[in-house]
């Protein structure tokens, strides 16, 4: 009987164990979509702040400022943790409207040269930064996640409690992808 009583100890201390490790990662999968949402907003925080520096020299180009403002506001109305989905796909697009934005700003040497805005790229560059790492983060917790979430035994305890791994992976954009010819650089 005492034998008995160890091995139903074991077990009962092993299925603990299980639950309490899908436990900690969902918890970490929060955190890390937490992190996220805070980085994107530090970099919703920095757009307007560029977009004002960079329209007294670039007044022509006033779609692109809308589309990256009503872009960055529909961005701001989401919340990573609730909808990855959508913020991924709103974070991809303002990416490639700040890519052309920041494209066009080559094309003016004196604001490239503007003390104010070298130092508002420098911000950007950095809250870029953050939310690569930010990005790398939440990735590993997803994956962490899925393996226990999908490998047995862990997977029955997952399914039992309800504790899903549905989130979308952040992945490259297409913009991202794309190859740039060096040549263009050196003409």
């Amino acid at each position: 009987m005492v034998i008995f009583y160890i091995v139903l100890g074991v077990i009962l201390v092993g299925l603990y164990m299980l639950y309490a490790g899908l436990i900690k990662k969902r918890n970490a999968l929060k955190e890390a979509a937490s992190d996220v949402d805070v980085q994107l907003k530090k970099r919703y925080d920095l757009i307007p702040n560029l977009l004002d520096m960079a329209a007294k020299f670039m007044s022509h180009e006033k779609q692109l400022f809308a589309d990256i403002v009503n872009l960055r506001n529909d961005a701001l109305k989401q919340n990573f943790v609730l909808n990855a989905d959508k913020s991924i796909e709103l974070d991809n697009a303002l990416e490639g409207k700040l890519k052309s934005f920041f494209v066009n700003v080559e094309n003016y040497p004196e604001l490239k040269s503007s003390a104010t805005m070298v130092q508002a790229m420098q911000s950007f560059d950095e809250a870029e930064e953050n939310i690569a790492a930010a990005r790398r983060f939440y990735n590993s917790a997803l994956t962490e996640l899925k393996n226990a979430v999908e490998i047995f035994p862990s997977s029955m305890i997952a399914a039992l409690i309800g504790i899903k791994a549905d989130k979308p992976y952040f992945e490259a954009t297409d913009a991202a992808r794309e190859r740039i010819n060096a040549k263009e650089y050196f003409k």
